[in-house]
């Protein structure tokens, strides 16, 4: 195929462009200052406390793209042992909140299962917080090897 001018226009224009694309922005990871403050704000200033609630998640996802995740909270879903609501944040992802789930003393259990992405290998944080106003945390490393939210 000879080469025209036409198309040495073309790839010199190609090959211009490509250094460009490098000063584009990449993904936007969130801050851990920002994890810390949706916390803050879930728990009310609180210091989260180990117990009660039970984050399951794999070890190693071998794609980022749908990660199952289940939380449980050990309550008696009456009186002051009842659970108000369950976040879920992955402190990696550029947004952070994934999922927060709201529990009456209708619901029998605080149990939830969903799936979510994973942008990268990162901590899965489960936070738990009870009509009594104390909250409790349960954290997870999953290692991602594809990710999911572009990475």
């Amino acid at each position: 195929m000879p080469l025209s001018r036409r198309r040495v226009l073309m790839l010199a224009a190609g090959a211009a462009a490509i250094p460009a694309l490098q000063l584009l922005p990449g993904a936007a990871f969130a801050a851990a200052e920002d994890v810390a403050a949706m916390m803050a704000d879930f728990s009310g200033g609180k210091e989260p406390q180990a117990g009660k609630i039970t984050l399951t998640a794999p070890e190693i996802a071998e794609n980022g793209n749908t990660v199952p995740i289940s939380v449980d909270v050990a309550s008696a879903m009456e009186g002051d042992d009842m659970v108000d609501a369950v976040l879920i944040l992955a402190d990696g992802n550029p947004r952070p909140e994934v999922a927060t789930f709201h529990f009456t003393a209708m619901s029998g259990s605080a149990a939830a299962t969903t799936r979510m992405r994973l942008a990268r290998t990162q901590n899965v944080i489960a936070l738990a917080r009870m009509a009594d106003g104390s909250v409790y945390m349960d954290k997870k490393e999953v290692k991602v090897t594809i990710g999911g939210c572009g990475g």
